[in-house]
């Protein structure tokens, strides 16, 4: 496993997000055949590939959806009441939605890349990067999104669009 060099991810998907971004746009109105299937196989690759210790980018860049139930588990965890938790932490979106103040994550330790929540943290985080929901096609804006964050998404949108060329064959 190497460990992600940030700079260089980024100079990637500077490169490529477009042409990506228009892959997933493509195959979500015309899905290959087996598509679910192939994804799920290709999450094993990129897990052996990404050390996401080494990386951290999504708590330096993005803010999770935190749940009632999130917030209900790491008020408690941390010792403070849910409404002390959500005005110190988190605000309210135009969506309804919960998130951070400020990003990086108060939680991350940069140093180590490090979760200081990590047994109790938000369940989003806990999902990221949504790659192998049972149905692709439903987490195709997530992913359109998340290339430009994740370099294991990044890396399994490569991986897809090379299998999907070889179908093509």
């Amino acid at each position: 496993m190497q460990p992600v060099n940030l700079r260089s991810f980024r100079q990637k998907v500077a490169t490529y997000k477009r042409r990506m971004r228009g892959f997933l746009t493509r195959i979500e109105k015309t899905p290959p055949r087996g598509l679910d299937a192939m994804v799920k196989e290709i999450d094993g690759e990129v897990w052996q590939e990404t050390d996401c210790l080494s990386c951290a980018n999504c708590c330096k860049q993005m803010t999770p959806t935190f749940t009632t139930k999130d917030v209900t588990r790491i008020s408690k965890h941390l010792e403070m009441s849910a409404k002390d938790f959500r005005e110190k932490w988190l605000y309210l979106d135009r969506n309804g939605d919960w998130m951070n103040k400020s990003t990086p994550c108060q939680f991350l330790d940069q140093k180590t890349n490090m979760c200081g929540i990590y047994e109790v943290r938000p369940a989003d985080c806990a999902g990221f990067p949504h790659l192998t929901k049972k149905k692709m096609t439903d987490y195709m804006q997530w992913h359109k999104q998340n290339i430009a964050y994740c370099p294991a998404t990044f890396r399994m949108v490569e991986k897809l669009m090379a299998r999907v060329a070889e179908l093509k064959k």
